[in-house]
């Protein structure tokens, strides 16, 4: 099914001709029986019908039917966050060929919220890892993460699944692999098959996360076909998109975004959750998702538009940098900058860093390099360091490197700050200078922590104060 006529003029071009929302019954589909009228413009059963997956029947599905069952407020907040995007999900997947019991894999990954983020980092509906994220073009920059992008993160999802599924020919071990991944899944295939045992989802050893995984499943796919029968009522879905694309040629506030948009902030992000910062780079991201009922009031409302549309702008370290240094650069207060970029304390901003600054007029949208690939590194800041004299003792020449090593310095650094080479030997009785931590506040300090037992005699004897 196409999507219907929907405004997608860009940013400051001509408006579309406003078009009606789409038919509250859709064309019968060729999954559906053509004369079951009923189920025309009914999400849920497109969904059913779509069913293609082998059912699985073992007492953990039992477990997990319970367990939904016996929590219909978590069940109805899953379902009501997924009705924004599972219309997007089942055009997707009945483009592809692909079965639509895979159209509710979000539900047990993340309850359908596209913020999750698990305790190992993955994040989004999806749920992808940052590697695999990466292996499935979804960038992640302090911009943007693609794997929280609905559009982005479900083509992903879908091209990972076939690709599984071409691996191992059947869905089951396909979805173990993507819990589990796909190296796992091979190995504990290669090990039965060895040992004479069997190759399919239940005969393999799994991780218990793994062995539950295709239960879930099975479980929320038997409640979306018989929701009665486990004393449960879904939410009507009709069978047309909550959202549309609408096109941006500018960079723009995230929040001025959503109040173009007559939408809440919380609303807007709902749609457009990949944004790390308050700004959106037209570069980076050149289209934003609201609801068909908003989609032609934002363009009316940014063609009127006459303020600022960006208040934030991106800026490229010249240099490894002080945060105060660059602070004073941008025209913000130290402290700004560090809350806006989560700049760690006692740590220089690296050369080649991005951050995020307030924006002027004089400057132009963020280029495409710089939306597509910033990044943030940060350095330890150099510690301080005290300035001391100590005499060379014994009765035999010391060697630079020997000296520097006693003192936790390299040969170099202390032939630097005594103006001779890193070759050199020091006679005994010589003064030589030493820098060394500021925390060492004493000299019997300094010589008993720096100074091998077995080479007291031989070094160096602090001659005076630091200064």
């Amino acid at each position: 099914m196409t999507e219907p006529a929907v405004p997608v003029a860009s940013a400051g071009g001509v408006l579309a001709q406003e078009q009606p929302r789409p038919p509250q019954a859709a064309p019968v589909r060729s999954r559906l029986d053509p004369l079951d009228d009923a189920a025309r413009g009914d999400l849920w059963a497109r969904v059913r019908a779509g069913f293609a997956m082998p059912d699985l029947d073992n007492e953990l599905v039992r477990k997990w039917e319970q367990y939904y069952s016996q929590r219909p407020d978590y069940v109805q907040r899953m379902t009501a966050r997924g009705a924004r995007y599972l219309w997007h999900i089942v055009e997707e997947i009945d483009r592809r060929g692909m079965p639509s019991d895979l159209a509710l894999l979000p539900f047990i990954e993340s309850a359908f919220d596209p913020q999750a983020l698990s305790v190992v980092r993955a994040a989004g509906m999806w749920q992808f890892m940052p590697g695999t994220g990466r292996d499935f073009e979804l960038t992640q920059n302090i911009f943007r993460d693609d794997r929280r992008d609905i559009l982005a993160s479900t083509r992903a999802a879908l091209d990972y699944l076939q690709r599984l599924h071409g691996q191992f020919g059947e869905w089951q071990l396909a979805l173990a692999a993507y819990n589990w991944g796909q190296g796992n899944v091979q190995r504990a295939l290669a090990r039965n098959a060895k040992r004479g045992l069997g190759s399919g989802y239940q005969d393999l050893r799994m991780p218990e996360e793994t062995r539950n995984y295709v239960p879930k499943l099975q479980a929320i796919k038997n409640i979306v076909s018989r929701p009665q029968d486990f004393g449960l009522v879904l939410p009507p879905l009709e069978d047309h998109p909550f959202f549309t694309t609408v096109a941006i040629e500018r960079d723009i506030d995230v929040e001025l975004a959503a109040q173009l948009s007559g939408l809440t902030l919380e609303q807007f992000r709902q749609l457009n959750p990949q944004h790390n910062k308050p700004v959106i780079l037209a570069a980076g991201t050149p289209q934003v998702l609201l609801p068909y009922d908003q989609a032609n009031r934002f363009l009316r409302a940014l063609n009127s538009h006459r303020g600022t549309l960006a208040s934030w702008t991106a800026w490229v370290a010249p240099r490894t940098i002080k945060p105060k240094e660059a602070a004073h650069l941008v025209g913000m207060t130290e402290e700004e900058l560090r809350e806006v970029n989560r700049i760690p304390a006692r740590m220089l901003v690296k050369a080649g860093s991005t951050l995020l600054v307030p924006r002027s007029a004089r400057h132009a949208d963020v280029t495409e390099a710089v939306a597509e690939t910033a990044t943030i590194a940060f350095a330890p800041e150099p510690r301080p360091l005290r300035r001391l004299q100590v005499k060379v003792r014994g009765k035999r020449p010391v060697t630079v490197a020997a000296l520097a090593k006693r003192h936790g310095m390299t040969a170099a650094s202390l032939a630097a700050a005594n103006g001779i080479s890193a070759h050199a030997s020091l006679r005994p009785g010589q003064l030589v200078t030493i820098l060394l931590p500021a925390r060492a506040s004493t000299a019997t300090r300094l010589t008993r922590k720096h100074v091998p037992a077995r080479t007291k005699r031989a070094s160096a004897r602090v001659r005076t104060a630091a200064r």
